[in-house]
């Protein structure tokens, strides 16, 4: 197991990518720490962990908190002695361009989709650096790379979480910390709604994918996975600062 005994924190771990995440990580022996505001589904995704036989225990945090996220982070520390990675993972879509965004939304996309990454980060800076390692993980998204027609606000923040990754990385590398960035694509959950909307629907999103993504399908939330494994694994142990995008060749197209 090549993350035995490592300590992991997951935001937005409840669902999704951030579960998935999550589950991989503790099959490979971490033990994983799930944060989100939902208290059910945070609970739900660490007891099916356990029921697995593996370990991982829930909190039902807001990220945007920063007081509620700073005690956690502590506790954790100080139970465990260790954190050696955090997947910044919680996000939110906005849909609307320039005139249409509520403005209001666009202040909560950055808070929930750059804001909160900072300050996790921030906080789990000190204890990484005196143990001398530790990985972070930034989820921003193809969006991060790409023009998403009428989305501003999520565009925005996740070509922000890029810069931020860069920044950090270049920051904290002599301290034996690697901090990347993960920008998947099209991965079927109910993440996506507020864009397939915006689209005009789930029929109107599919055809898009067979005409815009090379390999002409959705993702899964397992094929991500298996880029967070990499990445906050050693077997990217030589790689920072770096943007891997998981998007079945949106990008080249």
């Amino acid at each position: 197991m090549i993350l035995r005994d490592r300590v992991a924190l997951v935001t937005g771990a409840g669902s999704g990518i951030g579960r998935a995440g999550a589950e991989l990580m503790a099959r490979e022996g971490a033990h994983v720490v799930i944060l989100d505001r939902d208290a059910s589904a945070g609970s739900d995704a660490a007891a099916s962990i356990r029921d697995a036989g593996h370990r991982a225990e829930a909190h039902a945090v807001d990220v945007t908190d920063d007081a509620a996220v700073e005690k956690v982070v502590s506790a954790i520390a100080a139970r465990h002695g260790r954190i050696d990675i955090l997947h910044n993972h919680a996000g939110a879509q906005v849909p609307g361009d320039l005139e249409s965004v509520d403005v209001a939304g666009f202040d909560r996309s950055w808070s929930l989709n750059v804001r909160a990454h900072f300050m996790a980060a921030r906080f789990v800076m000190p204890v990484m650096r005196a143990a001398g390692r530790g990985v972070i993980l930034n989820t921003s998204s193809s969006s991060g790379v790409l023009y998403d027609r009428e989305m501003i606000s999520y565009t925005t923040t996740k070509h922000a979480v890029i810069a931020m990754t860069r920044q950090m990385a270049g920051d904290y590398a002599r301290f034996g910390i690697r901090v990347n960035a993960l920008c998947p694509g099209w991965v079927d959950t109910p993440f996506n709604a507020p864009f397939i909307g915006q689209m005009g629907g789930r029929g109107a999103i599919e055809a898009y994918m067979r005409d815009k993504v090379p390999l002409g399908r959705w993702g899964t939330v397992d094929e991500i996975a298996e880029c967070i494994l990499f990445l906050v694994s050693d077997r990217s142990s030589y790689v920072t600062g770096q943007i891997l995008v998981a998007d079945g060749g949106e990008t080249i197209a």
